[in-house]
């Protein structure tokens, strides 16, 4: 099926326009290797527009009550809703990730837009009458201004649509997004439900650009903050230019995570759960659990499961819903994961499944790549260590608890981290001791709901609040004390004067 290739265009000010720009990104149907669309590569003014957009619209926006703004928010929830199906087709054949999880990829977006919804009560501070006699003070948490969001491709409704949007504008700022060239189409739709819901014009708006182009946004004197989801060494550049700049950075970034298997773990359990994990996304993602720690005493078997479990994945198109492995994003990056998987055999990993030179019938052009499996990946190899963003899973072999905490602490990254076990003791001591940010008892992709934070940590984080949860209400507003005396009749007439810090020490002794 040949599909009909567009050129894409940007939002800014509420209203979609085409770039003047002469270079153009394609955009790929994975499962087919079709271009489908072409994103444009914003010019430097039409980045500046948008940011002036942001700016204009962020006092009327700002100064709306705030259960006027999450209105907008409940009509989006709505509209998104009805149209799940469509969002998650428009994911699945943008992206490659098969249908359950380009449903789960808009229904995690949906997830914060419904958190979102309560910032009434989000956005409520401490306040307390006669913190020293007649004087009350009370806090309150005010928008901030404009805000960048500069996000990866790997999940074209959740990040941007989810983890940054709805909180910023829902606590009255406004924001430019920075969306992943490969997969815009998703939140292009949502920018129309975000306009049929009622957004007013400029509040958000959305471009496609090169680094060199989003690199106006970090040192931009309009921007109050950054946020970010991507590599550790963008992301690294990007708080330190940001910060540097005076404005507020989160920049999530990669990991590779771990799993530690115990001896007592319930095998094929414990492998089903690994197994999608891993190959979940295709491994495009930073949850993915692409290293397992397992007690040489389960090693053999649990193995053995693990490539019977990989093997019987049906690999096919995106949007087949019998489908269970789709392709990557694109040919580019199948090459990247293909170098790794000859890496680790030049390192000596014993390879237990090959998935390079997988087709699909009627796909021979997509970007397939089968589930592929590594045994005993020791210390030093860099499979086991560096971020593969593919459907590859490492197993390293320990002696014991200790050992297998001791080779996950050893990473770099600490994203999430996992124990299979039947042992409360070890599962207590797991959570308590594992770097890991966040953390699986049994459970293969610990990510929280949205009404907790995203809470990776070492070189998987760059900043001091998270995306989500209170954190993410925190990084999108500031607080603001009121202290207030009301003057008695008395001493009105006495007119003696205090300055209020006096006051407030004299009348609290």
């Amino acid at each position: 099926m040949t599909t009909e290739i567009r050129n894409l265009g940007y939002y800014a000010g509420g209203r979609q326009k085409i770039s003047a720009t002469t270079t153009y990104m394609d955009c790929f149907d994975p499962s087919t290797g079709e271009v489908i669309a072409r994103a444009p590569q914003c010019l430097p003014a039409e980045v500046e527009e948008a940011v002036a957009a942001a700016a204009a619209a962020y006092p009327a926006w700002s100064s709306t009550p705030v259960t006027k703004r999450v209105q907008v928010l409940f009509r989006l929830k709505t509209l998104m809703d009805a149209r799940l199906d469509e969002l998650a087709e428009l994911t699945a054949r943008e992206h490659g990730k098969v249908w359950d999880e380009a449903m789960g990829d808009v229904l995690k977006a949906i997830e914060v837009v419904e958190y979102a919804c309560g910032a009434p009560s989000l956005m409520q501070a401490p306040a307390l009458m006669d913190c020293s006699p007649g004087y009350d003070t009370a806090q309150y948490r005010e928008s901030l201004g404009v805000f960048a969001g500069i996000v990866p491709w790997n999940f074209p409704a959740m990040i941007p649509m989810g983890w940054m949007a709805p909180l910023c504008v829902a606590t009255g700022n406004t924001m430019v997004i920075k969306a992943a060239s490969y997969t815009p189409q998703t939140a292009m739709r949502i920018m129309e439900l975000w306009a049929e819901a009622g957004l007013p014009p400029g509040v958000l708006n959305l471009v496609t650009c090169s680094r060199a182009e989003a690199e106006l946004l970090l040192r931009h004197p309009a921007i109050v903050g950054v946020s970010f989801v991507g590599s550790t060494s963008v992301g690294r550049h990007i708080y330190e230019t940001a910060a540097a700049a005076g404005k507020r950075v989160q920049c999530l970034t990669e990991a590779k995570n771990h799993a530690l298997v115990l001896s007592d773990a319930a095998v094929e359990r414990t492998a089903a759960g690994i197994v999608n994990s891993a190959c979940g996304c295709a491994g495009e993602r930073c949850m993915a659990l692409p290293v397992v720690v397992a007690e040489e005493a389960i090693a053999d078997e649990l193995v053995a499961s693990l490539r019977r479990r990989m093997e019987g994945l049906r690999i096919g198109p995106a949007y087949d819903k019998a489908s269970r492995l789709g392709p990557l994003v694109n040919a580019e990056h199948r090459r990247s994961v293909e170098a790794w998987i000859r890496k680790g055999v030049d390192e000596g990993a014993e390879l237990v499944l090959d998935g390079r030179g997988v087709s699909v019938p009627g796909y021979e052009g997509g970007f397939y790549l089968g589930p592929t499996l590594f045994d005993r990946v020791a210390p030093g190899m860099s499979i086991g260590e560096r971020e593969i963003f593919g459907p590859v899973l490492c197993v390293k072999r320990v002696r014991d608890f200790d050992e297998g905490l001791a080779v996950m602490n050893a990473s770099e990254f600490a994203n999430g981290s996992v124990i299979y076990t039947r042992s409360g003791y070890h599962a207590r001591e797991f959570a308590r001791r594992t770097h890991g940010g966040m953390v699986g008892v049994n459970v293969g992709i610990p990510v929280p709901l949205g009404l907790f934070g995203f809470t990776g940590r070492k070189a998987s984080f760059f900043g001091d609040l998270h995306a989500m949860g209170p954190d993410g209400v925190r990084f999108y507003t500031d607080l603001k004390s009121v202290t207030s005396h009301w003057f008695s009749e008395e001493e009105a007439r006495e007119g003696s004067v205090l300055n209020s810090w006096d006051g407030m020490i004299a009348t609290a002794r």
